[in-house]
C-alpha cells in the first residue's frame, strides 16, 4: 500500500526543501516527492547514511589493544585483532553484530557494505566436517536481516603476509584463500549474497591476482558489481611497495587493473596528487573512515583538496569503536580544521552540515551500487531512490534557537545520535526516540559474547 510521509523540511539533491511530502510505493522506494503541509511526521529529514565500509566482527575489539608496544602502536591492535579474529564463533559473531547493526541504524546509517573475511573456522580450517566459514557468513546476514539494516556483503581475497608474496602466517589463516579459483568457489557458493568482491589489499593480494579476481567478479556477479580495496593506508604501506614493486599502491592498482566507477579505494590516506587526480579522473570513489583512521594513527586525507576537485568520498565505520554518521561527518571536517587550522574547510555558502552530509550520502549510495549507472538506489531524497530516512528532532538541546538553514550546521558540531527522532528503511520506521526493537534483548546478547570473547 501507498503511503507518505511529511516533514517540515528535507535535506533534497539542490539542498534543505520546506514543507516536502515525500510518497512511498509499495517497493519502499520513493514515488514522488512534493510540496506538503501540517501535521507533519517531523521536522527536518536527511538521506539516511550509507555505510560504505565495516569489519563487524572488529565492534567486539574496542579497547583492547591500546598499550604502548615498542615503536609501532599499530602492532598491540593488530595482535589484539587477530586473537579476536582467530577466536570468535559464529553465535558470538552474530550477537555481536546484531548489537553493531542496532547501533548503525541508531547513528543514522541505513545500510552497510560489510568487507567480511571470516571465511574459514578457526586455524582456517575448511572443507567437510570443518568449515564454519559458512556459518559465520549466515551470522553476519542474520544479524542484519534481524534488525532490518540492509547488507551489502563483500566477501574479501586474502592470499600472501606481504608485498613479497610472503604466506599468510598463521593468525591469517582464517582469512586466506589458496587461489582466486578456491575463493571464487567460496563466492560461488553464497549465490545472491555477495553483492561484490574485496581484495583485501596490495600486500594481501598480488598484482597478478588481481585481474583474473575482476575476471571472476564479471562473471559471477556482473561487471558493474562493486570491488573495494585497503589501499594506501600507511606511510610504510607506501614505502615498501616503492622499494618491493617499483611504484606506488595507487599507480600500481591502476597500471593492473580498469580504474573505474565501481572501484572503492578504502582509506587512500598517503595517495600523492598525481594519484588522487588519477583516481578522480576514473570515477573510483575513496571510502573514508576518519573516527577509526584516528584511533589507528593512520593520518589525514586531503579531503579538502578532493571535494573542490569534483572527487567523491563516501565514509565508512571500519572497526566500529563508534558507531555514529554525524561523528564521523565530524571527524573528517575537524581533521581538515587541525591539518590547515582554519576553519569550515569542506563547506560552501549553504554551510557544513548540509554540504558535508549531502557529499557522503550520495558517494555512499556509489560505493555500495558499484557504478553511477546504479547509483541512484540510496543516499538521496528522490524520486526512485530507496525510502531510507534519518528525522532529526526539532526540539533537541543541540537545534534551539537555530532556523533551517544553519540546523545541520548545529548538528555537525554539537550533535549527536541523540538529535535523531526516527531512523526509516525503505519506508519502515526502524528507529524511535533513539530505540529500535528488542534493544535489551540485543545488548544483553552483547554482553554475554563479550564476556566469553575476553574472560
Amino acid at each position: 500500500m501507498n503511503r507518505s510521509l511529511t516533514f517540515r523540511a528535507i535535506l533534497g539533491p539542490r539542498g534543505i526543501e520546506r514543507d516536502r511530502s515525500i510518497d512511498i510505493a509499495e517497493d519502499g522506494t520513493i514515488r514522488t516527492v512534493r510540496a506538503g503541509q501540517a501535521p507533519y511526521d517531523g521536522f527536518l529529514a536527511v538521506p539516511g547514511m550509507p555505510n560504505a565500509h565495516s569489519h563487524i566482527f572488529q565492534r567486539a575489539l574496542a579497547g583492547f589493544g591500546e598499550e604502548a608496544r615498542g615503536g609501532d602502536s599499530f602492532w598491540s591492535w593488530r595482535e589484539a585483532m587477530y586473537r579476536l579474529a582467530g577466536s570468535i564463533t559464529p553465535e558470538q559473531l552474530y550477537a555481536v553484530a546484531r548489537q553493531g547493526y542496532a547501533r548503525m541504524l541508531r547513528g543514522g546509517f541505513t545500510h552497510v557494505a560489510e568487507f567480511h573475511y571470516l571465511h574459514h573456522g578457526p586455524g582456517g580450517h575448511h572443507g567437510p566436517g570443518g568449515d564454519r566459514g559458512r556459518e559465520t557468513t549466515e551470522a553476519v546476514l542474520g544479524a542484519a536481516a534481524d534488525v532490518g539494516l540492509p547488507l551489502s556483503l563483500l566477501p574479501v581475497y586474502y592470499r600472501t603476509s606481504g608485498l613479497d608474496g610472503a604466506k599468510v602466517l598463521p593468525e591469517q589463516r582464517r582469512f586466506a584463500h589458496a587461489s582466486v579459483d578456491d575463493f571464487l568457489a567460496t563466492v560461488e557458493g553464497l549465490g545472491a549474497a555477495a553483492a561484490g568482491l574485496a581484495p583485501h589489499s596490495l600486500r594481501a593480494v598480488p598484482p597478478g591476482d588481481l585481474t583474473e579476481l575482476v575476471r571472476g567478479a564479471d562473471a559471477l556477479l556482473g561487471p558493474e558489481s562493486p570491488l573495494h580495496i585497503h589501499i594506501s593506508e600507511q606511510e610504510a604501506e607506501v614505502e615498501e611497495c616503492l622499494a618491493t614493486l617499483g611504484r606506488t599502491p595507487i599507480d600500481l592498482l591502476a597500471d593492473t587493473v580498469d580504474l573505474g566507477p565501481r572501484w572503492n579505494l578504502v582509506h587512500a590516506t598517503h595517495a600523492t596528487a598525481p594519484e588522487r587526480a588519477r583516481m578522480r579522473g576514473a570515477g573510483a570513489r575513496v571510502v573514508l573512515c576518519p573516527l577509526t583512521e584516528a584511533h589507528l594513527g593512520d593520518g589525514i586525507y586531503p579531503a579538502r583538496e578532493h571535494f573542490l576537485a569534483g572527487g567523491v568520498v563516501a565514509i565508512g565505520t571500519d572497526a566500529n569503536v563508534r558507531l555514529s554518521a554525524i561523528e564521523e561527518a565530524r571527524q573528517l571536517e575537524y581533521g581538515q580544521r587541525l591539518r590547515d587550522r582554519r576553519r569550515a574547510r569542506l563547506a560552501t555558502e549553504a554551510g557544513a552540515g548540509a554540504t558535508l552530509w549531502s557529499w557522503l550520502a550520495r558517494g555512499g549510495g556509489e560505493a555500495v551500487a558499484g557504478s553511477r549507472a546504479a547509483a541512484s538506489a540510496v543516499g538521496r531524497i528522490a524520486p526512485g531512490c530507496r525510502a531510507d530516512l534519518v528525522v532529526l528532532r526539532g526540539d533537541a538541546p543541540n537545534m534551539l534557537g537555530h532556523g533551517l538553514n544553519t540546523v545541520l550546521d548545529a548538528w555537525l558540531v554539537a550533535g549527536d545520535e541523540r538529535d535523531i527522532d526516527a531512523v526509516y528503511v525503505a519506508g519502515e520506521r526502524l528507529v524511535e526516540r533513539g530505540s529500535v526493537a528488542r534493544a535489551a534483548e540485543i545488548e544483553a546478547g552483547f554482553a554475554e559474547a563479550m564476556r566469553a570473547l575476553w574472560a
